[in-house]
């Protein structure tokens, strides 16, 4: 008998890849074969980004399908994305299936699929595969969608998902508080998009019944309220390299990875790493004011600026502004995240608060400088800010703009306080237990692992 055979298949953006293809990693080390389903959009930029560091080896097989859309078609429109998936994915899926089972390579034993494609989990159960959803962000953020029914039972939304009125919620006492207003679908897009967000939310919320585990990349100490509250999500995280001693994989963007060696010349704790995913985007007068602030600082600082992070196609940045922080300062288009944020020159991390980032920073003790753009990325700031006091938000001006003073003026406090930096390197020390010997994550993990041997 060979070895057991994985199909994992992430939701098609870059935070969600990324957790399960190091999930995806973890699983070839417990002796696993895995076929790792991308879109063919995304397939391609993947294995463009990969260098031989990075080289996932003959266990982990990249296959793909395609996504419904035109190669041309925006792909950050997540209404038409999902719309076009839902029609297209689910049949290419089984199709996939069936394929290899009747190949000669082993037989598929087990689907893990991303929680916000639940229709994935429905193709196992209808070919006989055990199934398992995997969650990639907060456990607060799903249990904020699995409580959609008491949310319109409770007229907080309607039965489209629109707040009835604007107010703060909780689902308990101890969990982040969400305006209404930045509910995760309520925030993404034009009405119609956060109307079919919505609607594919109540859909997976239906999905994940089919499911015999709902594992999570989070851990029990860092939000313990959202497991209580639903206590069938099983955190098996924080899923990191660092925590296999091997690197991750499944970017968009090819990394440079010479900014480690700028980092090596800097000072201990006195550099700002910048970076704000792969879905937020800038127009031009915030981007200024956002570069014009770093430079205010004084400080050294890494800033990734990915190829598409403004509108703009000619220089978006500042006049002189290059030339001006040349000395200090280094900009890069996509970075190693966990190799920077573990770096002993990082001093802190100004953050679109994606889920992953807040992960890779609390496990290296960084304190945040919270900048959200969309979806789960308010929740998490609330995590960070009001729940485990790592950190400080911004404050747009009376405009919306966020401006160089209050960037400057933040950033002075968060490193000037030393009980953030000790606050971080708490968290860092309970995120790292739950995943070693006898820890939560590490157990649940086990015996996961034991399951999708069995």
């Amino acid at each position: 008998m060979g070895k057991p055979h994985v199909l994992a298949i992430p939701y098609p953006a870059q935070g969600h890849v990324i957790p399960l293809m190091e999930l995806a990693q973890y699983l070839v080390t417990a002796g696993f074969n895995v076929t790792f389903v991308n879109t063919e959009f995304n397939h391609k930029r993947v294995t463009d980004a990969f260098s031989e560091k990075n080289n996932i080896g003959d266990e982990i097989h990249l296959v793909s399908i395609p996504d419904g859309l035109a190669s041309s078609e925006d792909r950050n429109d997540l209404g038409k994305l999902s719309e076009a998936i839902f029609r297209v994915m689910p049949e290419k899926l089984e199709e996939l299936i069936v394929k290899i089972n009747e190949s000669d390579s082993e037989d598929i034993t087990g689907v893990i699929a991303d929680e916000s494609i639940g229709w994935a989990l429905e193709v196992a159960e209808k070919l006989g595969i055990r199934r398992a959803a995997f969650w990639p962000a907060a456990a607060a953020m799903l249990a904020l969608g699995l409580s959609i029914p008491k949310l319109i039972d409770d007229k907080i939304i309607n039965n489209e998902g629109f707040p009835i009125k604007a107010r703060t919620i909780r689902l308990s006492p101890t969990m982040p508080a969400t305006s209404t207003a930045h509910l995760a679908w309520t925030c993404i897009g034009d009405v119609t998009t956060q109307k079919i967000i919505f609607e594919v939310m109540v859909r997976n919320t239906k999905s994940v019944k089919v499911a015999d585990w709902l594992i999570c990349n989070s851990t029990y100490e860092l939000e313990p309220e959202a497991f209580t509250l639903f206590p069938n999500i099983l955190p098996i995280g924080p899923l990191l390299a660092s925590n296999r001693l091997g690197n991750s994989a499944g970017y968009f963007w090819p990394e440079d990875s010479a900014c480690l060696k700028w980092l090596d010349l800097q000072p201990p704790r006195s550099v700002i790493y910048v970076a704000f995913g792969s879905f937020t985007i800038f127009d031009h007068n915030q981007f200024q004011e956002l570069a014009l602030g770093l430079e205010l600082t004084d400080r050294p600082f890494l800033w990734v600026v990915r190829p598409d992070l403004t509108h703009n196609t000619i220089d978006p940045y500042p006049e002189g502004f290059r030339d001006r922080v040349a000395a200090r300062a280094r900009m890069v288009g996509w970075a190693p995240q966990q190799k920077v944020l573990s770096h002993p020159s990082v001093a802190c991390f100004l953050s679109h608060c994606g889920w992953n980032s807040t992960m890779e920073g609390l496990s290296n003790g960084v304190p945040f400088l919270c900048w959200p753009y969309f979806a789960d990325q308010f929740l998490n700031q609330s995590y960070i800010c009001e729940v485990w006091k790592a950190g400080l938000g911004f404050k747009p001006d009376q405009s919306g703009i966020i401006t160089q003073g209050e960037i400057k003026d933040k950033v002075d406090q968060v490193l000037s306080n030393q009980k953030f930096k000790e606050r971080a390197l708490e968290l860092k020390e309970m995120a790292r237990g739950s995943v070693t010997e006898g820890g939560c994550s590490h157990k649940n993990f086990n015996n996961f692992i034991e399951w999708m041997k069995a």
